[in-house]
């Protein structure tokens, strides 16, 4: 990016909080729901039935949990297909995405006949075409970049047959739930995106990709998404953003992290994508608004996914669930920053990632390990 296409754009973050889209009065109530598709969103009460199941259903439950990262998504998406070169690739009776993680969570929910459609996202290019800056609708809207492009791509993946393959796989008991950060409540909002598919709304497409735009929103950098609910007779319009903002990591509901659940089978599996490093990445900061900004999002992310992986390895210590997670290795040069979708760097995460998930030695089984450096 040219240094003044930065200048301008930076100048424009100073002035994004000036003006805001009409909306109606926030809903102050947890029974918010969609019109026409009430269990589009996954209560803790669901939540927690999905994840501990029942006193008579302790079948093990193997579960992929895939964080945000930006570009760093591109690690992900390599790793996916190494790991289905590997043959040791499971079938997932749950996954979960956040932010980037959304975007490759469809299909990795879906399998392996899905991974070279991941790969056209992270290796061709397309990547680079959602940095259009959004021009004067930067200074008076509600993103620096335009919405469009991150629409159209979704709309290209996931389209009308994506969305009935997840109906499908979601009627064999299946789930796959995306995070998203409901910024009036400042409240994580979980999708049962599985339900939107099979739903009879004439909107389910529309929602299944809006869920996915938000998801991915970076605030500031690109606008947010709008959805529309109803609570208490009444009408409302909900803004929600990236869901690293709140929940970058969501292997097991937060309810149920902290509770002690007594109907956990002891055999579940959890695997973990990290798309990006755990470990501090010291990188040079330039002294202009929009750097400091991304740099301190990412910044804020990285301190709450560890926490989120300290947890989560607590958990599955504790009610003897197998640990699996995997993230970018600390001695790796990367990009630091949630928007170098250069199509270059991009292809050579990808290639790492792969080589990672093809070795069948990408996990491992305790945060520790994810700590060092390794080939």
């Amino acid at each position: 990016m040219a240094p003044s296409t930065l200048l301008a754009i930076c100048a424009t973050v100073f002035l994004t909080g000036c003006a805001s889209l009409p909306r109606a009065p926030l809903a102050s109530t947890d029974r918010a729901y969609v019109p026409d598709i009430p269990r589009a969103r996954i209560s803790a009460e669901d939540g927690y039935r999905a994840f501990a199941r029942s006193k008579t259903d302790t079948t093990p439950l193997t579960i992929l949990a895939l964080s945000g990262g930006g570009a760093d998504g591109s690690y992900g998406a390599g790793f996916l297909k190494g790991w289905s070169a590997s043959g040791l690739r499971p079938d997932f009776d749950i996954v979960t995405g956040s932010s980037v993680g959304s975007l490759i969570a469809p299909f990795a929910f879906l399998g392996p006949d899905y991974d070279r459609d991941l790969e056209a996202i992270f290796t061709s290019g397309v990547a680079e075409d959602l940095l259009h800056v959004a021009g004067i609708s930067a200074v008076v809207g509600s993103g620096i970049f335009k919405s469009g492009p991150m629409k159209d791509l979704i709309a290209k993946y996931a389209d009308n047959k994506l969305v009935d393959a997840v109906a499908a796989r979601y009627r064999k008991g299946k789930l796959l739930i995306i995070a998203t950060t409901n910024l009036d409540a400042q409240r994580t909002t979980l999708w049962n995106m599985g339900e939107i598919a099979v739903s009879n709304s004439p909107s389910r497409f529309e929602l299944f990709r809006s869920v996915l735009a938000a998801s991915a929103a970076i605030p500031g950098i690109f606008p947010p998404a709008f959805i529309d609910v109803r609570a208490d007779g009444n009408n409302y319009v909900e803004m929600h953003v990236d869901g690293g903002v709140t929940s970058n990591i969501l292997a097991v509901p937060e309810n149920i992290l902290t509770a002690h659940a007594t109907s956990l089978s002891t055999k579940s599996r959890v695997f973990v994508i990290v798309n990006g490093k755990l470990s501090p990445d010291p990188a040079f900061t330039t002294d202009l608004t929009l750097p400091i900004v991304a740099r301190s999002f990412q910044t804020s992310v990285k301190a709450n996914t560890r926490n989120a992986m300290i947890a989560t390895y607590d958990f599955c210590r504790r009610n003897n669930w197998q640990f699996n997670a995997t993230a970018i290795d600390a001695g790796k040069i990367t990009k630091s920053g949630p928007i170098n979708f250069d199509t270059n760097y991009m292809k050579e995460l990808y290639a790492y990632g792969y080589a990672k998930g093809a070795s069948g030695r990408g996990f491992q089984s305790n945060l520790d390990g994810l700590k060092g450096s390794s080939s």
